[in-house]
């Protein structure tokens, strides 16, 4: 199975891109998630504010990020605005996603606030990618 995969230039290329989005974006997500959590319970704030607030900080870092290493060398790179702009409307869909985990688990079903932590790490991440790899960086 994995000799199939290796072997097709498309499918490898999709693989590598994989492994590289998941080294980079696991770094990312733990940053953020003890971010979130951090100003989270260091402050008091309200976890919906403070994952806004950390949305905020880590698009920046995850936009070069998987620019420059995860997807490097896939797609054009000309019309820098449109992937700028498709970016960032992954960026908010992955950011309402996990505003509805925290919802979900922390203010409806009054959880603490790292339960959220396990969606932002096992089930956004896959969207995002999905969205990255044919719509951004396509």
């Amino acid at each position: 199975m994995l000799a199939a995969l290796v072997s097709d230039p498309d499918r490898r290329a999709v693989l590598i891109q994989a492994i590289r989005y998941a080294v980079a974006g696991v770094a990312i997500t733990l940053a953020f998630s003890a971010a979130y959590w951090l100003v989270t319970e260091l402050t008091g704030m309200d976890p919906n504010l403070a994952l806004g607030i950390v949305f905020v900080i880590f698009s920046g870092i995850s936009y070069f990020a998987h620019g420059a290493f995860s997807f490097a060398g896939h797609g054009e790179r000309d019309r820098q605005h449109v992937r700028v702009a498709r970016f960032f409307i992954v960026n908010i869909i992955g950011f309402v996603a996990n505003q509805f985990w925290v919802w979900l688990l922390v203010k409806h079903f009054g959880g603490p606030t790292w339960w959220p932590i396990l969606p932002f790490i096992l089930v956004t991440p896959w969207l995002t990618f999905v969205l990255h790899r044919r719509w951004v960086y396509a």
